[in-house]
């Protein structure tokens, strides 16, 4: 069995909430441990191995053959992060106060210029002492919070496609998930409510996420209020992640699920500042909204750490209250490299979804390429194409006839990608 059917076949079981098959396990593991016996533990069981490090392993091979790979898989942002966020990082951390334990939900200072942003943004006020958590990124607080609010037993749903930790916090935490299909030819708020309907026991929470990663869909305020009215009939908790408020296109705008009336009698809502102010590797995030959800994050996050570096709080503040022409000037960065990668993709004749936000193209792979499967076709682009992407079946099994293209590379990067692609599907014959 070949270590890419193994990876594809465990993240379909998990994603299933399916039990996953030990000797299927074990072959993984002596894959990665030749002639180990390997321990077993329960949680990482429920683990299937992270598809992306098949690729990503591919990647650096061929780098370390002196290839030259165009890497558009993984979400991060390439560019520095504003001068006047960094400045105000150095003066902080020059400070000799500074560098003691923070605490863990976030320096006061802080938590108000979050709820000031809401403010500002959303006209949605909050409580900084109740309502607003910091986060190390936006990854670490949905983990601890599935951590702190689910149980064996409980049942969450999750769209999939889906980011990885929308499913796999949930199932860390031991909870059973519900996929709910999120595809072209579904309705996803009917999906849901059918999810709703036949599950049992009734689920204890839903895990969303708009504009969507990785399928950069968007959603209007209107379908927000149809979840929080459907969440309070059924007493379903619900988890929003807004990692991509700035990133948006063509006049849209993406709405916050916290202005919806009553939200926070049942939701919260993550954002993070890794992309909107290039800061990714300074891992601060936050969590606003319901009061009970908001304790439960700081209870778990009291004994799991001390909360961010200071220094990198009191810049986030700096960040957040100061002047958003870089907010600005990043959102026309991916608008330009959409447009640049989306056009030649269609004068390939492939003809992918335009995107209105978020720093992602979902492409359905070709139909000559279909029986492959996105793993495969991955491979495929790496090796002839000289480009590197993300393989659906990452983000869920219905994700498995897509591939996923990062806006990271610089456009004059992303046009040599074209041409790689371009001339493997001549190479194919189909252009």
């Amino acid at each position: 069995m070949s270590i890419a059917f193994t990876g594809r076949r465990l993240v379909v079981a998990a994603q299933l909430g399916a039990p996953i098959d030990q000797s299927t396990a074990a072959l993984t593991c002596t894959d990665h441990f030749p002639g180990q016996t390997m321990r077993e533990f329960s949680r990482i069981k429920r683990l299937p191995p992270y598809v992306f490090s098949i690729t990503s392993e591919l990647k650096m091979a061929a780098r370390r053959r002196g290839e030259d790979i165009i890497d558009m898989s993984m979400g991060n942002p390439d560019g520095p992060t504003p001068q006047h966020i960094t400045d105000k990082l150095v003066e902080a951390a020059l400070r000799e106060n500074t560098h003691g334990y923070s605490i863990s939900k976030g320096i006061p200072r802080l938590r108000k210029a979050i709820c000031d942003w809401y403010q500002r943004r959303y006209e949605v006020t909050f409580d900084p002492e109740s309502e607003a958590v910091v986060t190390i990124g936006s990854k670490e607080g949905l983990a601890h919070l599935m951590l702190a609010t689910l149980d064996r037993g409980d049942t969450v749903l999750v769209p999939n496609p889906s980011y990885p930790i929308h499913i796999y916090g949930a199932i860390i935490a031991g909870a059973d998930i519900r996929s709910v299909r999120m595809t072209a030819d579904v309705d996803f708020f009917e999906e849901v409510e059918r999810a709703i309907r036949e599950s049992i026991p009734k689920p204890k929470m839903m895990i969303l996420g708009f504009p969507s990663n990785p399928t950069a869909r968007c959603v209007d305020l209107a379908f927000f209020e149809r979840i929080i009215a459907l969440a309070r009939q059924h007493d379903i908790l619900v988890v929003h992640d807004l990692a991509y408020a700035d990133i948006c296109f063509d006049g849209y705008q993406a709405p916050s699920i916290m202005q919806v009336a009553g939200a926070r009698e049942v939701a919260v809502e993550f954002f993070t500042m890794s992309k909107s102010y290039n800061m990714a590797g300074w891992r601060v995030g936050y969590m606003v909204g319901n009061q009970e959800l908001c304790h439960a994050l700081v209870r778990i996050k009291s004994y799991h750490d001390y909360g961010t570096f200071t220094p990198i709080q009191v810049a986030s503040v700096i960040a957040l209250d100061g002047p958003q022409q870089c907010v600005e000037e990043v959102r026309l960065l991916y608008q330009g490299r959409r447009n640049v990668l989306a056009k030649g993709l269609h004068e390939a004749g492939w003809m992918v979804e335009v995107p209105k936000a978020s720093m992602y193209i979902w492409a359905k792979i070709p139909e000559s390429y279909q029986q492959m499967g996105s793993l495969d076709f991955a491979k495929k682009l790496l090796t002839e194409a000289k480009v590197a992407v993300s393989p659906g079946v990452g983000f869920g099994e219905y994700g498995d006839d897509h591939v996923r293209f990062a806006l990271i590379e610089n456009e004059e990067r992303t046009r040599q990608a074209i041409r790689g692609i371009k001339d493997m599907f001549r190479k194919d014959g189909l252009l």
